[in-house]
């Protein structure tokens, strides 16, 4: 019997790609993002019994509830994976941003990921399934220039910890994957850059990710970095005084 994935923001990016490696790997796929016509497109030429693809927007609870319902029908009512990848980023100083878009960036990478897990419960349950979420490097320290998007970040990571624990009970594995910046059109399309990103480069792609997540779905961790001189990082942050990072932070800051 084929594994059964729902993926979000399966329009672009790591979603994308992710959707891809699993057709290859013989998942049945469900595809949701606000771009219909976009997954429509990229998956025309797939075995579309194996394809659902899906308008959603993940910061609507009901909507999402109604998606994985769907879904969660025409499979025994079970669901092996949920890989939360919708998300929004904006670069730009923090008084720079209107409430309004701060609202947004945090209503979908943080309640979007909050929406979908409690929607998708239910089947995981059924199939003793699996959660993978997108965090983020910024979720480590916060990022100058990123301030919501490290926020929300924080806020997935939070919630991953405490929903592996939780979840447990029901032998269902929940974990995230922590990239840097990804050479993706949410980091391409963006108006104004950063230091950081200038002296640290985008050095990774999608498919880096997704080997990352591939990973995850074999061996879970509750966080996974991606790319080894993030891996490095991580470690070393896991260990320096909080003061030491901040400091490291302020001086890649620096223009």
């Amino acid at each position: 019997m084929s594994r059964i994935a729902f993926i979000t923001g399966a329009a672009s990016g790591i979603g994308q790609a992710t959707a891809a490696a699993l057709y290859q790997q013989g998942w049945t796929l469900a595809l949701a993002d606000i771009n219909l016509p976009a997954l429509q497109q990229q998956t025309e030429r797939w075995d579309q019994q194996r394809v659902h693809c899906l308008s959603l927007d993940v910061r609507d609870a009901q909507q999402c509830q109604q998606a994985l319902q769907q879904v969660a029908q025409q499979h025994q009512e079970r669901l092996d994976l949920l890989f939360n990848s919708a998300g929004i980023l904006q670069i730009e100083r923090f008084e720079n941003i209107s409430s309004e878009r701060h609202q947004q960036i945090i209503d979908i990478n943080v309640m979007g990921t909050v929406n979908c897990c409690q929607a998708a419960l239910p089947y995981l349950r059924n199939s003793r399934g699996q959660v993978i979420n997108m965090s983020s490097a910024s979720a480590v320290y916060g990022v100058p220039m990123f301030a919501s998007y490290s926020a929300s970040k924080f806020a997935v990571r939070g919630l991953t910890e405490a929903l592996r624990i939780e979840w447990q009970e029901y032998g269902v594995e929940v974990c995230d994957v922590m990239p840097p910046f990804v050479n993706t059109h949410m980091v391409q399309s963006q108006q104004s850059s950063a230091p950081v990103l200038e002296k640290l480069g985008v050095n990774i792609g999608a498919e880096d990710v997704v080997a990352e997540v591939l990973k995850q779905i074999r061996r879970p961790k509750t966080h996974r970095a991606v790319s080894l001189p993030f891996k490095l990082t991580y470690l070393l942050s896991e260990w320096l005084p909080g003061r030491v990072t901040a400091a490291i932070m302020a001086r890649l800051h620096r223009a």
